[in-house]
């Protein structure tokens, strides 16, 4: 009797100590769902099955001084285990107009997001992006290849993009432009991320390759995830110094679970 009692409060504190090395792994999963870890770059993960969350996007530039900044306001929405929509209610701007400082509506956007493998339990995660925005004079399509691969608490995200855009009176002016951006984004802790971005744009007006240009910016990002809400902020340099771009950018997301 007295080994059979052993024997049980053996296989009790056995249970007991599984039970709270399971909790406390799923509680740094429950912190870090829906989170972002960069602000320039999608991660290949999407959102679980039935979830919703909001997100707005603020980007400020300089140019010898403030220059712009566009807001982006999105509602996430997780469909299956492997793919989510979001709607962007508006894509907007305040910026200098004719020389006065106003604020302007440019489009709403329709984005669509697949995921293939896990970058966790496959070789590498890789996501399917697509994205349509519309507006008064303006028509975009974005298509973006996600790329993404954890190490333990060090994430490695890549994202090649194709953007085509239309303006103007009668969509008449058309515009293309390939993206690649590069980061890695270390988890100090369950809540805490820390590193770095880098973004390549080559900008084609009309699509003419003989006008292309290549822009270059770099900077570091930092994430904080809270119980059910997360901000990242990334903040970017241009190292090309190329005339008409920005000197600097600074890009926060602010996302609430509901």
């Amino acid at each position: 009797m007295v080994n059979a009692a052993l024997v049980f409060r053996r296989a009790r504190v056995r249970q007991s100590f599984l039970i709270f090395w399971t909790l406390c792994f799923l509680a740094p999963l429950s912190v870090l769902a829906g989170a972002r870890h960069f602000t320039f770059i999608y991660e290949a993960p999407t959102s679980p099955a039935g979830s919703v969350e909001i997100e707005n996007y603020v980007t400020t530039r300089f140019a010898d001084g403030f220059t712009d900044a566009s807001f982006r306001h999105e509602i996430e929405i997780g469909i299956t285990e492997r793919f989510q929509a979001s709607i962007y209610l508006a894509n907007w701007d305040y910026g200098r107009d004719n020389g006065i400082r106003r604020a302007h509506y440019d489009s709403s956007s329709l984005e669509l997001i697949y995921n293939l493998t896990n970058p966790v339990a496959d070789s590498v995660g890789i996501s399917l992006y697509q994205e349509v925005s519309a507006g008064r004079r303006a028509f975009e399509s974005e298509t973006k290849l996600i790329a993404q691969k954890n190490f333990g608490p060090l994430i490695l995200a890549y994202n090649l993009t194709l953007e085509a855009e239309w303006e103007d009176q009668g969509l008449r002016e058309h515009n293309g432009e390939i993206q690649q951006v590069l980061g890695a984004s270390y988890e100090v802790s369950p809540r805490i991320s820390v590193g770095a971005e880098m973004v390549h744009e080559i900008i084609l007006p009309a699509w003419r390759s003989s006008e292309a240009e290549n822009n270059f910016f770099l900077g570091p990002n930092f994430s904080y995830r809270g119980d059910g809400w997360f901000a990242t902020v990334t903040a970017l340099a241009q190292t090309t110094r190329t005339e008409g771009e920005a000197d600097y950018q600074l890009r926060l997301i602010f996302g609430i679970s509901l």
